[in-house]
């Protein structure tokens, strides 16, 4: 008998194709929608986690004043750091992994007749592992070079393409504004970061070269911490902040002139706001699908009404009501339900030209497929119930004498 059932149904979804494909055109919509909005809401959280995590494994950065200038940001009035902070915070700070001083100039880089503006950093191979960065080739700096200051650099490999584009720059000399350095390494390629900067735009000088021969002073503006996996970065960021304000005479009540940032803190806070515009964009996108509902049920009540004698015909001859409840429901049921299987194809597509173009990675959640199909099938019982209702409940004699 329910086989029967859908067959009919099925037979009156055939007699209409044209109505049957409008009525589910908004369920195809809401279901593509809610896919799309949530992958691309996905993909987009990986990409920016990804995009923190290459700044490094565990890493916590160190400036002075108040608060982390990004691009562009005003240089602060605090007193930089010196060598000592850095030797204090490897000797008195338990389970770091590494410890690395950075000082950075804007720079002309120059090789032959090229020439471009890069980035010169002073600091030492520590920054390599606080970073998690490694050389695609080359070598770090030796202990004589970096505590001599001896005339040498990685290069990223922006830097290396603009100088010497195919051409393998090891070895050779370039010019960095008046110093004149010999790449000993080519770094792996990071791309660019959150920022929107090319971290492979750079030259990386010894801390002791950039200090005695680029800036003239001792300084050191930046320190950058590696934290081992299995230690607290949120402890540790305490136990260094207790440290320098000791280091730098802060009395208590007073407000501290550094600034410890954890990538951790900027990890968890930019993926738990991508996740909640993905939640609001996909809540957006469903409600595309109770409108599709809404269609079903308006086309139902349609076919109630253009089929009356037909069912007063069934009802007359010994069709039960549930009989002719289950046809009308089994009709909208298999019209969301088909929509639903559209819709999922349609996101599949949709999400996976979108992600390409915007350069970012395309992760689908199974989860999410089978909840939109699941609501588009649920929408058609839903709103097919009351058309269904209708259509079981008619007289016999009535529906007969319908015109």
């Amino acid at each position: 008998m329910i086989w029967e059932t859908i067959v009919l149904a099925m037979r009156a979804i055939k007699r209409n194709k044209m109505r049957s494909s409008l009525t589910i055109l908004g369920i195809v919509i809401g279901v593509a929608a809610v896919i799309i909005m949530v992958t691309l809401g996905k993909g987009a959280t990986a990409q920016v986690t990804a995009e923190i995590s290459s700044l490094g494994s565990n890493m916590l950065q160190i400036r002075p004043g108040q608060g982390f200038r990004g691009p562009g940001g005003t240089r602060s009035s605090a007193p930089d750091f010196d060598l000592s902070d850095v030797e204090a915070l490897s000797r008195e700070i338990a389970g770091l992994k590494a410890v690395a001083p950075a000082v950075n100039r804007g720079s002309q880089a120059i090789f032959g007749n090229k020439n471009w503006l890069t980035s010169v950093m002073g600091t030492t191979n520590d920054y390599l592992v606080v970073r998690a960065w490694g050389l695609k080739s080359g070598r770090l700096f030796t202990e004589i070079e970096a505590k001599a200051g001896r005339p040498v650099c990685f290069i990223g490999t922006s830097l290396a393409r603009e100088l010497f584009g195919d051409n393998d720059p090891l070895g050779a000399t370039i010019r960095l504004n008046k110093l004149s350095c010999q790449v000993v390494g080519v770094l792996i390629s990071k791309g660019q970061s959150n920022f929107g900067q090319d971290q492979d735009d750079i030259a990386i000088i010894p801390l002791r070269t950039f200090q005695r021969r680029v800036s003239g002073n001792y300084d050191v503006s930046s320190i950058y911490v590696s934290v081992q996996d299995n230690i607290s970065t949120t402890i540790t960021k305490e136990s260094i902040e207790k440290l320098l304000r000791e280091r730098r005479r802060i009395f208590p009540g007073k407000d501290d002139d550094f600034h410890v940032m954890d990538m951790q803190e900027i990890v968890s806070a930019m993926t738990s706001t991508t996740r909640i515009l993905t939640t609001l964009l996909g809540a957006v996108a469903a409600v595309s699908l109770l409108v599709g509902g809404i269609g079903i049920m308006n086309i139902m009540l349609v076919s109630v009404t253009e089929r009356t004698r037909e069912i007063g015909t069934r009802l007359a001859i010994g069709a039960l009501e549930r009989e002719v409840l289950m046809q009308f429901l089994i009709e909208a049921v298999v019209l969301s339900s088909f929509g639903g299987l559209i819709g999922i194809l349609a996101g599949f597509s949709v999400s996976a030209t979108a992600t390409h173009f915007l350069n970012m990675p395309l992760v689908m959640d199974p989860a999410i497929v089978v909840l939109a199909f699941v609501f588009s099938a649920a929408v058609g019982v839903v709103f097919g119930y009351f058309p269904a209702r209708k259509a079981a409940q008619l007289d016999p004699i009535d529906a007969l004498r319908h015109e």
